[in-house]
């Protein structure tokens, strides 16, 4: 077989392991779902994804990951996953949506994103302003330095429509009234979350979503998953490190931010060929949630190529009976 061929069908396959990584952080979590426990639930995933991995034929590095490794045991910063292989960095969150899947709320998911080592910002965990849109959309619609209703009058005209047929995502936080109040005052529609910005952003690239853009706050590492997602479906996204003091700064420097206040690019927090993988634990608008049946429990994925554009969804079913649901 030809190395470029080797190269690819190596791509595909391992974009297949990485949805089985995801498929079994989901079934974990998905026990805990609904039973107000957000940590047993975020354990569960974290635990399962970090097994999982030890079948994947790579030697990952986690730069997006739970925390240092002070804060988290295991899928922490730093930390290295799988049997051996290429060198690759890792971008993970077990479950997106901790608060979600103890509620019972929807759009909860286990994501995990592959790049080439040094392809992904070692964003630390903090805040994250970002501002995205889906693809087929004029460069430089969006700007986060804009104000808002420039924006909104901007995607409008570039979808050909009024500023009152957009929707506008955001996270339901009081730090965002401002927002909130500009994008009421220049007549966008808005959808509020409760939680899960990565599915959030990923929404304004689906057709029959209803989300046109997201703007706000929130985390710095699900900023990175997001934007590798989008280097898979298609979007713009922009996105700039919030600090709190300057102890956050400095972290931020030794992890390799050289300019605190830079805006980065979707292209700019993931470079190169990028593999993203997400299964639903609590279903949205994109994925079903894990659906438990008399004999196991069947799962929804989908799993993208930045080097090809192909979207997959995998509907799996896992039989209980046997040892090793949910990994093979």
């Amino acid at each position: 077989m030809p190395e470029d061929d080797a190269a690819y069908q190596t791509d595909r396959n391992l974009a297949l392991e990485l949805v089985r990584v995801t498929e079994a952080a989901a079934l974990a979590a998905s026990r805990w779902m609904g039973l107000g426990r957000k940590n047993e639930a975020d354990g569960a995933a974290v635990e399962a994804m970090r097994k999982a991995f030890d079948t994947v034929a790579i030697s990952g590095t986690v730069v997006i990951g739970e925390g240092e490794m002070d804060e988290a045991p295991m899928l922490f910063i730093g930390e290295t996953v799988g049997s051996g292989g290429p060198r690759m960095d890792i971008a993970v969150d077990p479950l997106e949506g901790t608060t979600l899947t103890a509620n019972g709320g929807p759009n909860a998911l286990a994501v995990i994103a592959v790049a080439e080592h040094g392809n992904f910002l070692h964003a630390p965990d903090i805040y994250m302003q970002k501002i995205a849109v889906g693809g087929g959309l004029p460069e430089g619609v969006i700007d986060i330095d804009a104000k808002v209703g420039e924006n909104l009058r901007n995607l409008a005209r570039a979808k050909k429509c009024d500023v009152s047929d957009l929707v506008a995502c955001m996270l339901d936080r009081e730090r965002h009234a401002e927002l909130i109040a500009h994008t009421r005052e220049a007549g966008a529609r808005i959808m509020l979350l409760t939680d899960g910005d990565v599915a959030g952003v990923m929404a304004t690239a689906q057709s029959d979503s209803g989300v046109d853009i997201f703007m706000g706050s929130g985390g710095a590492p699900e900023g990175v998953l997001a934007a590798a997602a989008l280097r898979c479906i298609g979007g713009q996204m922009q996105g700039r490190l919030l600090y709190e003091d300057e102890s956050q700064v400095a972290r931020a420097r030794q992890m390799g931010v050289d300019d605190p206040k830079r805006v980065y690019s979707v292209m700019q927090m993931a470079k190169g060929p990028v593999l993203f993988a997400a299964t639903g634990v609590t279903g949205g608008p994109m994925l079903r949630g894990v659906r438990r049946t008399a004999h196991g429990a069947v799962t929804h994925s989908v799993v993208m190529r930045s080097k090809s554009g192909t979207v997959r969804f995998v509907e799996a079913h896992h039989n209980f009976a046997t040892k090793t649901w949910g990994v093979n």
